[in-house]
């Protein structure tokens, strides 16, 4: 094979491999996005089994990060990315690694809606936090489509989301920590508790 040749077929690969590379953190963003929303709508619903599923498919999460996370590591050792490449190589891995804590807090609210199924629901069923949920569903799903798109400008936007949903979470925990009600008080602290690791990881794509 030419020279050219050759260096145009290892450009093809390199090329595809990348794209691979995106489109699998893709499916683990929507993977992860399933989750977080399946565990808002199984406290919301009082639905125990919904929300040990949704602790039960977290290791499909995991198996993700860490085939990615190999990949990334193939690429890096044979392919000597140049500059551009390997900020976006680097990029996934920050990315990846952060969607798998948002799947280890989704995995954290599965198993509290589980045990909060058999308990006294809130006359509101909730509605404060399933507001939040949405809000921060929609924050993942946007930061999500601005790496798809690798789109800065929709990346910023998701940032000056954030300050509302934490404005938004604040406010549930002030309120749960005065209700009388302890399965109220259980849910909104730890939701609001955990979901400001969710805005803050959702922010990095």
């Amino acid at each position: 094979m030419e020279a050219s040749k050759f260096t145009d077929h290892i450009s093809r690969r390199f090329n595809k491999d990348i794209e691979d590379l995106r489109n699998t953190v893709l499916s683990m963003g929507g993977l992860v996005e399933t989750q977080l929303s399946r565990a808002i709508a199984a406290i919301v619903s009082g639905d125990s089994e919904l929300g040990l599923k949704v602790a039960n498919d977290d290791y499909k999460v995991n198996n993700l990060e860490v085939d990615i996370d190999e990949e990334c590591s193939r690429i890096l050792a044979t392919r000597a990315p140049a500059a551009g490449d390997l900020r976006l190589i680097v990029a996934i891995i920050k990315t990846i690694t952060d969607l798998e804590r948002i799947g280890d807090e989704a995995e954290k609210i599965g198993f509290l809606a589980s045990k909060l199924a058999g308990m006294d629901r809130p006359a509101d069923s909730y509605r404060e936090l399933k507001n939040l949920g949405s809000h921060v569903s929609h924050m993942l799903r946007d930061a999500m489509n601005a790496f798809a798109r690798l789109d800065v400008a929709e990346a910023l936007e998701v940032v000056r989301e954030d300050e509302l949903a934490r404005s938004n979470g604040s406010a549930i925990t002030r309120r749960t920590s005065a209700s009388t009600s302890f399965t109220w008080w259980r849910a909104g602290m730890s939701v609001t508790l955990t979901f400001p690791k969710t805005l803050s990881t959702s922010r990095s794509g």
